[in-house]
């Protein structure tokens, strides 16, 4: 059974739609693309027919409903943003002003909403206008990292906002983080998502204005006032100049570029001079990773390296096995996934029709789950397999391995496993992965039937092996290294800097 388990998960993982039906889907595509409006509206009947089923369905198959808010909390909610709906809402409306926040009361990262496919095939190389500036969150300060109105000569990178629109920095994090999904109370992870994207949150949350009036410091620490107009891209003849033709490629630049993004997913550079390897994953997902990691970790081996670093601050999960398979090269003792994996249901009945994958996942719950004595059903598999470190190519050595609120989902598993032993130091920031445990594995979209718009639904409550208690918290990082703004001006890697001078100490 242990053995049909392990080929199932594989499948589940490694699933996809067959060529017919994509020609299909595709062909049908075209049609709704070519007469997709965004600013088409849907009555209130049809939102709260969506809403309803969304509501239905997460009740009776979220594993994890009412994990970090109590039923009745949870119930309000509901009734609150039910109750919020207008009389006609466009997508975008319904989305932000009742999906967003909906969701992110649950406190699962893997649980948030989309929009429709069609929506997204309408906005496919659309730029959109927005609040102009790129923004990084740190304490109470929020610092420019990047300016679209390219000709706005005050505001330049490294300049400190204090207010916008006469909203102070923590009540403008606290605000947006309200339509933002976390796992617990993990927010670190919504820093990094306003790090990389601010104009993208302020826009769908706040709405558009024509001009924005802003607070920052001066060179003097002196507060000054000054308004900046909206970012227009119709009207960015900077932008329009960037815009190259398409260019068709030869098989030699196809070739590098398919090497460029696996290096971008993954690699593996040597420094000689301090006897260190830097593993350096984005993703625990593609990159051919079982190879890379056979290659990198003989090659360390080969080369007697001592110390050993893995970044994984842009790691936001990806497939179990893989993280799994790195923990195995790395970890000192035996370890398993979780002390317990469970779900709702043994099916998906009778709201099948709305989830994506709906037959392996009926596999899934019905096959590989058992029902006991605590009235949830168990994946046994998952478990009681034990874990062992690998014979071949095993790295013993001093290993550091770098956090921050992008490691999430599959990067938490491996954190969890691996910290507290010998010779092994996390650094960087608190994780965005719960550290208790977290709801995914198996993560179908539910497609409402009116919008079209889809949520993430996790199937399985996943709690970490050896557990903390369930509060709230992302994997923590054994030295903390916060971020720091003179490293950011100088471009340096602050958090890598701290663990070369602590080898170099040691050394």
């Amino acid at each position: 059974m242990e053995r049909i388990a392990a080929v199932f998960f594989y499948l589940i993982r490694n699933a996809y739609p067959g060529g017919l039906c994509f020609i299909a889907l595709l062909l049908a595509s075209c049609a709704t693309t070519k007469n997709y409006s965004p600013n088409n509206k849907f009555g209130k009947a049809e939102l709260q027919e969506d809403f309803t089923l969304l509501k239905n369905i997460l009740e009776s198959k979220h594993p994890s409903l009412y994990w970090y808010t109590p039923k009745d909390s949870m119930d309000m909610y509901f009734s609150r943003y039910y109750e919020a709906i207008g009389d006609s809402m466009t997508e975008q409306q319904f989305g932000w002003k009742i999906l967003a926040p909906l969701t992110d009361k649950i406190h699962c990262g893997h649980t948030s909403f989309g929009m429709s496919k069609a929506y997204g095939r309408w906005a496919v190389n659309k730029r959109f206008p927005s609040f102009p500036l790129f923004l990084r969150i740190w304490n109470d300060s929020m610092v420019v990292t990047g300016n679209l109105n390219r000709k706005d000569s005050l505001i330049k990178r490294g300049m400190v906002l204090t207010s916008i629109n006469g909203m102070r920095t923590s009540e403008m994090a606290q605000t947006l983080f309200g339509f933002m999904t976390e796992d617990g109370s993990a927010n670190n992870v919504n820093y990094q998502r306003l790090g990389n994207n601010f104009p993208y949150y302020h826009r769908n949350i706040f709405g558009l204005y024509k001009n924005y009036d802003i607070t920052y410091l001066d060179s003097t620490g002196k507060e000054l006032r000054t308004k900046i107009p909206l970012y227009d891209p119709a009207a960015d003849t900077l932008d329009k100049r960037r815009i190259r033709p398409l260019v068709k490629l030869t098989k030699q630049q196809k070739k590098a570029r398919r090497k460029e993004r696996l290096q971008n997913q993954r690699s593996l550079a040597i420094d000689t001079a301090n006897n260190t390897a830097v593993i350096t994953l984005n993703s625990f997902s593609g990159g051919r990773l079982r190879s890379f990691f056979r290659r990198s970790f003989k090659k360390i081996r080969k080369q007697n390296i001592a110390n050993v670093v893995v970044d994984l601050r842009s790691n936001g999960g990806g497939k179990i096995g893989n993280s799994t398979l790195l923990t195995k090269y790395v970890t000192r003792q035996p370890f398993k996934i979780a002390d317990s994996a469970t779900v709702m249901a043994a099916s998906l009945r009778p709201y099948t029709k709305y989830i994506k994958g709906r037959f392996l996942n009926t596999i899934g719950l019905s096959l590989l789950s058992k029902r006991k004595a605590d009235g949830r059903r168990h994946f046994g598999y998952w478990e009681r397999k034990t874990y062992y470190p690998k014979k071949s190519n095993h790295f013993a050595g001093a290993l550091y391995v770098l956090i921050n609120g992008a490691s999430f989902s599959a990067s938490t598993l491996f954190c969890n496993d691996i910290r507290g032993q010998q010779g092994i130091t996390l650094v960087g920031e608190e994780a965005g992965g719960g550290w208790h445990g977290n709801t995914g594995v198996m993560i179908p979209d539910i497609t409402l039937p009116n919008t079209r718009m889809r949520v993430r639904l996790p199937l399985v409550r996943l709690v970490q092996y050896k557990h903390v208690p369930q509060n709230g918290l992302g994997v923590m990082p054994d030295v903390y290294v916060p971020p720091n703004y003179e490293a950011f001006m100088k471009g340096r890697d602050k958090k890598l800097q701290v663990v070369m001078e602590m080898i170099k100490a040691k050394q």
